[in-house]
């Protein structure tokens, strides 16, 4: 198991469409991935979990990934929410 700190950059953090395009990222990956946001941890690949955090610009999440991928699955993610979500 490996945990990242990442902080959301983009305007309007992690919410419906950046939810949509983070969640669809994590579902390309065989391991087990956790959003933890303050004492609150949920599936990094459900949706309505993600969207149940209220993640606004500037927040510091944790990434918590455990499986035969996890170190591709926590720097894809990374990368995404580095990039503001662009591209997509």
């Amino acid at each position: 198991m490996i945990t990242r700190e990442v902080v959301i950059t983009n305007a309007i953090g992690l919410h419906a469409r950046p939810a949509t395009f983070f969640i669809q990222k994590a579902n390309g990956y065989k391991s087990s991935i956790w959003v933890e946001k303050e004492d609150r941890k949920v599936n990094a690949k459900s949706l309505l979990g993600v969207l149940s955090l209220g993640i606004a610009q500037g927040m510091t999440i944790k990434l918590i990934a455990e499986g035969s991928d996890e170190n591709e699955a926590l720097e894809g993610l990374q990368e995404l929410i580095s990039t503001g979500f662009e591209g997509q």
